[in-house]
């Protein structure tokens, strides 16, 4: 018995003492997708995406402007060619339609693919910049306070202002 009160007595005196340690952490919050979106640097970033994009989009367009041509000149031919013909059309205009899916599907990939290009050392530098911040004034943790980014309280120290300081923003 007296094991066990030693042992119930150790254990509450060790809750005691972590809780008493995790009560001297120092929170801080921060919108990292604000912070990210107040850099000269993603601005440029989207305004290229936005440029690969506008160009992939044009030539797409092309390319269905030239296959719905295409399919109103087989329809109003239709009437006057074989029935091979009309099939051998038909199985053209599918074939041009697939390739345009796959430019389509292609772009995107181009797109993302360039996106994570350009966005990770933005990024990066926006996360050495918060933890020179934190660092420099004794925080603990930093939560991002998106919505849905993990946070529970916002009552601890909003770090933008300090960060966009640093990076002279």
């Amino acid at each position: 018995m007296k094991n066990v009160k030693k042992i119930a007595t150790a254990i509450v005196l060790f809750v005691a003492f972590t809780g008493f340690v995790n009560a001297q952490s120092k929170i801080a919050h921060i919108d990292v997708t604000q912070l990210l979106s107040a850099m000269p640097e993603m601005k440029a970033a989207e305004a290229e995406l936005k440029k690969l994009s506008e160009t992939y989009n044009a030539d797409i367009e092309s390319s269905m402007t030239e296959l719905r041509n295409k399919y109103t000149q087989y329809e109003n031919e239709a009437p006057s060619k074989s029935k091979e013909e009309n099939e051998k059309r038909a199985l053209e205009l599918q074939g041009v339609q697939k390739n345009i899916g796959e430019a389509q599907q292609a772009a995107q990939r181009e797109l993302q693919k360039k996106q994570q290009e350009l966005f990770a050392p933005i990024s990066d530098k926006a996360k050495a910049a918060i933890e020179k911040v934190a660092a420099e004034q004794g925080f603990d943790y930093v939560i991002d306070a998106q919505p849905g980014g993990g946070l529970i309280v916002a009552k601890g120290k909003d770090l933008l202002p300090d960060v966009k300081k640093e990076l002279g923003i």
